[in-house]
């Protein structure tokens, strides 16, 4: 993407049957199609100047969006391409566009580069299924400061656009990695000195009693079920956040919040 210039116009795409409109739906719908082209969708003025501009693939935007002199500074300089407003709705992942969506390049994180920090602070995720829980730990995990997550291949796909949408910019800037085989990524975590912690309701030790100084990394499950026997077992220690009243557990992008920023507090002392 050149950084200098005007913005180029280019002819304007009016059918919803054209090849790339064809492909960006397929990109918005299906993982699967994400996979095979290590391409995904992001939507919207922000996610689209917080873009690593390295990894930006190419730029669609509205006839309106484009026509709208208060945008010709977003971009200038860089290539687009325009198409009808009816068209946009049709790609669009939401209920009222803005107007702008690029296509990105998936970054592959080295999981020696992602493990190599010493005392970082990991989430690591078990069958999460929900996208915007999903989005929420990324943008929580980055305020609190995080060193990176860990997801399993059951967890929803962190490129679904709702997922995308959740993180408000996070997925650009918090690392992750995505594994085959979780067992064997959290032995390969403790033998780097990594402390497993477990979120887990029969947990023996209240959440804010263990030291996360050092290395660490928290264990969540799905929303429903919790922790596999298997993986919870893994853990040097099960945790549990004290409820009251007829609460039996706390939404799990709140609880992983909780525990990160419990971890990063004890870092600040």
């Amino acid at each position: 993407m050149s950084d200098s210039g005007k913005f180029c116009k280019k002819t304007m795409i009016t059918s919803t049957s054209n090849s790339q409109v064809k492909n960006l739906v397929q990109l918005r719908k299906k993982a699967k199609e994400r996979r095979k082209q290590q391409i995904y969708v992001v939507e919207g003025i922000r996610m689209f100047t917080e873009a690593p501009a390295d990894q930006i693939e190419k730029i669609y935007v509205s006839a309106s969006f484009a026509a709208d002199r208060d945008h010709n500074g977003l971009l200038q300089g860089k290539k687009a391409e325009i198409l009808a407003d009816s068209v946009f709705d049709y790609v669009s992942d939401t209920k009222t566009p803005q107007g702008i969506l690029c296509l990105m390049r998936m970054v592959n994180h080295d999981p020696d580069e992602l493990f190599r920090p010493e005392n970082g602070i990991w989430l690591v995720l078990e069958n999460l299924q929900d996208p915007g829980n999903l989005g929420t730990m990324f943008r929580t995990g980055e305020g609190a400061g995080i060193t990176g997550i860990v997801m399993d291949a059951f967890t929803a796909d962190i490129y679904n656009p709702k997922t995308i949408r959740s993180t408000m910019g996070s997925i650009y800037r918090v690392p992750f990695l995505v594994t085959e085989n979780l067992p064997e990524t959290l032995h390969r975590m403790k033998s780097g000195n990594i402390r497993i912690f477990a979120a887990h309701l029969e947990g023996s030790v209240c959440y804010d009693e263990p030291d996360y100084r050092a290395g660490t990394a928290f264990l969540i499950g799905n929303e429903g079920n919790g922790l596999t026997e298997e993986t919870a077992s893994l853990a040097d220690m099960n945790i549990r956040i004290p409820m009251k009243g007829q609460v039996e557990s706390l939404n799990a992008a709140m609880a992983a919040g909780l525990l990160m920023y419990e971890a990063d507090r004890q870092r600040r002392r």
